[in-house]
């Protein structure tokens, strides 16, 4: 990264390499239990965690008046879901469980991290392993891989790869007077030519009818997986760990360039697409 100097009092220099930006969405409207909620404490859920898009967007305008050259990068290195502690765990220590709540947040905002790459040069969860919105949970000699594991293991196929614009279009996912939109997408083209889709349908109860034109490449074939469950807490435990997992995406079909799937409720979907 290209290191800013700006000069100070003293004839001396401050370097800036990059501005930390921190971002918690808490919890439900009501509970905050990280399993036992309802669907309005889903929707505020996740109208917060898309809340970092706003955040992202204002920081940047900010950073692009002041620093035109990109030089200083926007480090959003602490950022998930917090909820309350498991019963009968350490307050202090901030053991969590998981959902797929969880795993829409985190996917919703892997997308929104994609779009301003430019500027956004790190976005590192804070924690990793038992702590808050963690991808591991251990007891002893046991391991679970969470939900939001799960979402940043598919999402790996961004790694490395250059953002390909995209324009949504769809409908919005409504609960009382409040609404959100249904679907949060990204996408990126890889080094081997793939390109890569990341879509979420927030909504918990419909699926949605995706019509994707893809603009500039053919499409050979098209594959994907799919994260979600039957219930909206759905969640790993060290007795059943697999409640919630990825599986492959069948829903998917490809005419020309034009591709056209159904997204399940509360799901996850990533499409990979071999050009011709």
């Amino acid at each position: 990264m290209r290191e800013s100097k700006e000069p100070v009092e003293g004839g001396r220099s401050l370097s800036t390499n990059g501005l930390s930006l921190h971002y918690y969405c808490g919890s439900g409207a009501k509970s905050r239990s990280a399993t036992q909620f309802g669907e309005e404490d889903w929707f505020h859920q996740l109208k917060k965690g898309l809340f970092m898009d706003e955040l992202i967007t204002k920081h940047e305008a900010i950073m692009d008046k002041y620093d035109p050259g990109n030089g200083i990068g926007l480090m959003v290195d602490e950022w998930g879901t917090w909820h309350a502690v498991e019963p009968g765990t350490n307050r202090r220590f901030l053991y969590q469980q998981n959902s797929l709540r969880d795993g829409l947040v985190a996917a919703v905002t892997l997308n929104t991290f994609n779009h301003p790459c430019r500027r956004v040069k790190m976005a590192n969860i804070a924690q990793t392993i038992n702590v808050l919105q963690a991808m591991l949970l251990t007891s002893g000699e046991k391991m679970v891989l969470t939900p939001s594991y799960h979402v940043f293991e598919m999402y790996k196929v961004h790694h490395d790869a250059t953002l390909l614009p995209t324009r949504l279009l769809c409908n919005d996912y409504r609960f009382g007077d409040a609404k959100i939109p249904a679907l949060n997408v990204s996408a990126s083209l890889d080094k081997a030519g793939r390109i890569h889709i990341s879509i979420c349908n927030l909504d918990p109860s419909n699926s949605a009818r995706l019509v994707c034109e893809v603009l500039g490449a053919g499409v050979k074939k098209v594959t994907g997986r799919v994260l979600t469950a039957d219930a909206i807490n759905a969640h790993n435990t060290f007795d059943n760990p697999e409640t919630v997992k990825p599986a492959k995406f069948n829903a998917v079909t490809a005419d020309g360039n034009t591709l056209t799937a159904t997204l399940p409720p509360k799901s996850v979907v990533v499409l990979e697409i071999q050009q011709r």
